[in-house]
């Protein structure tokens, strides 16, 4: 049989005679119908699909625009099937703050969009008896290709062990590196607390108090030793007495946020965990008839959306966590595409103070 010349612009046209089978037969168009059309064979579009090198500019150009055409989407169940591998990425979290999830989420989706690989999320409790058995159920009932993990489960090494004995890729997003680099993205927190206490010091406080996040978590520890680190820079002491642990939470932040207000000598300045608890922290001094900045300076962590719609603004350390997401997605994806050397972000981000009007030098005694 001879084939006709295949112009590209010709699916993208007028001609309906697809589209108008698919509507008849209620139905989208499948990997066989996507060769059928672009006169390919399916091995050729499922390569178009992977992105393979392999494939010639004007093969691919002609099977994508087919698939933009018609509006083809590879089901990824049932690409794991034809190739014996998943095309699901699984995002498995133990975080109260649910704003950090959802920047996490929509940075990973952000790498996936346009590979043919799709995002499961799993929530969990390190807590719970099960955990162990939770995840390795999860990730071997959705044959997962691989998995994200942010803080705290990335701090857990049963859960790096459990994942090679069932040999599924993963990234660790945590503060420190606890692994190889391919499986690790570094946040390095401390950095990031360290200028938050310079910022406090050279402002002229020295009653500063810390809230911090659960102790479970290593990144409550690593933004504690960052942010004692910069005060004995300026030649202050994070005294125990200012220190308080909350739940990365609003409501553990106003609890925390009482106490240390009640006391006899009161901290002039709090630095909190997240941004979350540094909102409890606003409630807390308007409950106490505190005007932030000038009785109280309070300084976040995150810099999330809500360190812009508290009033006043909230200064912040800035952790890119849609980076973040976007990174440890696009490492893994590497592994699928097997590429040998990164060519975009390398394995660490870097925190960043962001001022705004949420601190000030204190009245003078």
């Amino acid at each position: 049989m001879t084939r006709t010349a295949f112009d590209p612009a010709t699916i993208a046209g007028s001609d309906d005679e697809g589209e108008d089978e698919f509507k008849a037969a209620g139905r989208r168009p499948t990997i066989n119908d996507v060769a059928r059309l672009a006169r390919v064979s399916k091995k050729t579009v499922s390569r178009v699909i992977n992105k393979s090198p392999s494939v010639k500019d004007d093969t691919r150009s002609k099977v994508e625009a087919v698939i933009k055409r018609y509006g083809y989407a590879p089901d990824p169940q049932a690409r794991g099937l034809a190739f014996r591998k998943s095309f699901l990425i699984g995002l498995i979290y133990d975080n109260p703050n649910p704003q950090y999830v959802i920047d996490m989420q929509q940075g990973i989706l952000n790498a996936v969009r346009g590979s043919g690989y799709e995002l499961v999320v799993h929530p969990c409790d390190r807590r719970a008896p099960n955990f162990l058995t939770d995840v390795r159920n999860f990730v071997q009932r959705q044959k997962l290709f691989g998995v994200v993990l942010p803080p705290s489960v990335s701090e857990d090494e049963r859960v790096a062990q459990l994942l090679t004995e069932v040999e599924c890729p993963y990234v660790r997003i945590a503060s420190v590196a606890f692994d190889a680099p391919e499986c690790m993205l570094v946040t390095h927190d401390s950095e990031g607390a360290a200028e938050a206490a310079r910022h406090l010091a050279d402002a002229g406080h020295q009653r500063i108090a810390f809230i911090s996040g659960p102790s479970t978590f290593k990144s409550s520890h690593e933004r504690g030793r960052g942010f004692a680190g910069g005060l004995a820079e300026r030649g202050l002491e994070l005294r125990p007495e200012y220190r308080r642990e909350g739940a990365y939470t609003f409501e553990s932040g106003v609890a925390c946020a009482r106490d240390l207000l009640a006391m006899g000598s009161p901290p002039t300045a709090i630095f909190t965990g997240n941004d979350e608890m540094a909102a409890g922290v606003y409630k807390a001094a308007r409950d106490a008839g505190l005007e932030i900045p000038r009785d109280l300076s309070v300084v976040g962590f995150d810099d999330s959306p809500l360190a812009e719609r508290v009033w006043p603004p909230l200064t912040s350390v800035r952790l890119p966590i849609r980076d973040m997401g976007r990174i440890a997605a696009e490492k893994l994806l590497e592994r699928a595409l097997d590429k040998k050397e990164r060519t975009q972000d390398d394995g660490e981000v870097f925190p960043k103070l962001v001022e705004r009007r949420s601190t000030a030098s204190p009245d003078p005694l």
